[in-house]
């Protein structure tokens, strides 16, 4: 190969090495570091809020509560084995939050820990924006993620190896018309077999992936947020009025069923309740963006339920019988007919939070599905969440757990251990 030529090639190679190590230099930190939002949101999000409190404490600054760091690692890989301990600072911490046992997380590392406790320390609280501005907070969002990064620096080296392949063809054609070696005809991308190939198996992979993603996810519906006959704000009657969830689904506890409650439930407060006031502080907008005037919604509720806000009274038949209207609710949240879900099972007995599996419900104006409610979805909440197994009669004739816990073999029993992974325990 003619010196000029090598030369050439040396600097190629070198400036494409160079360029190579510059990116990967740049990626160390989203490679090495844990995300902690990815993290918190997977494993936190459904009982914690950074800022305030919900099912469990807020989340800012909680490191600063804990007697030391290692002591924060043992309660988040198991609570429950540091509260059976006698530690003063942990058993407050559950009889404050109603002896509530928190899901223990022992696959998390110490790494992962402080990623998250780094991630609610430097979170700050959303500020609600103005129609005019919503794209903005939109941009500011996707502007946390490092999604960007990966796809700059995915789409860089692959233009670097676009470079490098053409500058090696250049080179040994040249060498070879220099040495008088005939150089082979060049073939089209789109005409080589090898490409066409490669082509072909990519789409049967893509067509493969989305044909059973699809399959897969029959039936599911996270995330389906549909239009209600009337505005009703979670947030306004379960966040800011901190009504009870079992004040309006009473079943939740008793039954099977959460149970919706009919127009009359409603109207024990309503009937005095006949205006929203709540407009300055928490202005009701629907996921469109439209505004609600809550009033209007509290009056329609008055024409389903058959009462006259004037005479403060029902509208009733000639036979005293009253004119009501049943609302018809969109439902929501729907299982297969072969799956068998109890809510008092969950509520009473193993004493689940709402938020579980509803999200963060007071927070919502509009209700929307928050869990997959997949079967797999379920199956590993079964395996992660301890029950509450100790003063609860319901779990009173396992009598080797108990000894165990007694013993201090073991710090608590999870729904798995108690049978929750066998089919026939939902499907019977």
């Amino acid at each position: 190969m003619p010196e000029s030529i090598t030369q050439l090639y040396r600097i190629c190679s070198r400036s494409a090495f160079a360029l190579f190590i510059f990116l990967l230099l740049c990626n160390v930190p989203a490679i090495a570091a844990p995300d902690g939002k990815a993290l918190f949101m997977s494993n936190c999000a459904s009982c914690h809020n950074p800022v305030k409190d919900a099912t469990g404490p807020a989340l800012q600054n909680i490191d600063k509560t804990f007697p030391n760091k290692e002591w924060g690692y043992n309660w988040i890989h198991n609570s429950a084995k540091v509260i059976a301990s006698g530690d003063k600072t942990a058993v407050d911490i559950f009889n404050k939050f109603n002896k509530t046992a928190m899901t223990a997380f022992p696959q998390l590392t110490n790494e992962e820990i402080d990623a998250i406790l780094k991630y609610v320390d430097e979170y700050k609280a959303p500020v609600a924006a103005t129609p005019a501005a919503g794209a903005a907070t939109a941009g500011a969002e996707g502007a946390d993620s490092n999604g960007w990064l990966y796809t700059v620096i995915t789409l860089s080296l692959l233009v670097l190896v676009a470079i490098l392949w053409r500058a090696n063809t250049t080179l040994r054609r040249a060498a070879n018309e220099k040495e008088g070696i005939p150089n082979e005809k060049e073939m089209p991308l789109y005409r080589s077999k090898l490409m066409i190939a490669i082509f072909a198996i990519l789409v049967f992979i893509f067509a493969g992936y989305w044909l059973v993603n699809g399959a897969v996810n029959e039936g599911r519906q996270q995330n389906y947020k549909p239009l209600q006959p009337i505005f009703y704000s979670h947030k306004v009657h379960a966040g800011i009025n901190q009504i009870n969830c079992l004040y309006c689904h009473a079943g939740a506890e008793k039954s099977r069923q959460a149970m919706i409650p009919s127009s009359n439930v409603c109207m024990n407060c309503h009937k005095q309740i006949n205006s929203y006031s709540g407009e300055a502080e928490h202005p009701l907008v629907t996921a469109e963006g439209k505004k609600v005037n809550g009033t209007e919604q509290i009056q329609m509720l008055y024409r389903y339920a058959g009462w006259n806000p004037e005479k403060k009274d029902y509208n009733r038949d000639v036979n005293g019988n009253i004119l009501a209207t049943p609302i018809k609710w969109v439902k929501i949240h729907n299982l297969p007919d072969h799956v068998y879900f109890n809510h008092s099972q969950h509520v009473k007995v193993g004493k689940v939070q709402c938020q579980s599996c509803h999200g963060q419900i007071q927070e919502m104006d509009e209700v929307y599905q928050f869990a997959a409610l997949s079967m797999g979805w379920c199956i590993n909440c079964h395996r992660q969440t301890e029950v509450q197994f100790t003063n609860n009669n319901y779990y009173s004739i396992f009598e080797k757990y108990h000894a165990e816990i007694k013993s201090g073999k073991r710090a608590g029993v999870t729904e798995a251990e108690m049978g929750g992974t066998e089919c026939q325990k939902c499907h019977y």
